[in-house]
């Protein structure tokens, strides 16, 4: 991979790993649920605590959504960022890898920024001095073609 310029920034893959339909739909159901609690107490209650429950597992849920942006140089996923000059290579696994990989086959050091919605992760592996983190281990609904941006030893 030839060298990047500092200041090149262009996007070479994004992503934003929301909660799928059937998330939303178990949430708002369960939202829904909490008007059984207050009938008994009060009808207006029956109506309101549904909707202030839902708000809120809405707001929740939105701010668990990760957001994933490759540049030329950085790779973002969720808060943390760290220069594609510290990645030695990407690797995606399918649903059955990916739960061996958030499993038995996880290190305690590694980063984790792990979704249930999402089936599939890509392990990026660090090399950098300054950091005792071995690898990341992003989920993703696009492992593949996230891989393939990430991996230096691909073109």
């Amino acid at each position: 991979m030839a060298p990047v310029s500092p200041t090149s920034s262009s996007v070479v893959f994004r992503e934003r790993v929301t909660p799928s339909a059937g998330w939303w739909i178990i949430a708002l159901a369960l939202s829904a649920m909490t008007s059984l609690l207050a009938l008994p107490l009060t009808p207006v209650g029956a109506v309101i605590t549904p909707l202030v429950v839902g708000a809120a597992v809405v707001l929740w849920m939105v701010s668990l959504s990760t957001r994933i942006t490759v540049t030329d140089d950085l790779f973002t996923a969720g808060r943390a960022h760290i220069e594609r000059t510290h990645i030695t290579g990407a690797t995606a696994h399918d649903e059955e890898e990916s739960f061996a990989q958030r499993g038995r086959l996880l290190d305690a050091r590694a980063f984790l920024i792990l979704r249930p919605w999402a089936k599939t992760v890509v392990r990026v592996e660090i090399d950098d001095p300054a950091d005792p983190t071995p690898y990341w281990l992003v989920s993703t609904r696009r492992a593949d073609e996230l891989a393939a941006v990430l991996d230096p030893g691909r073109d």
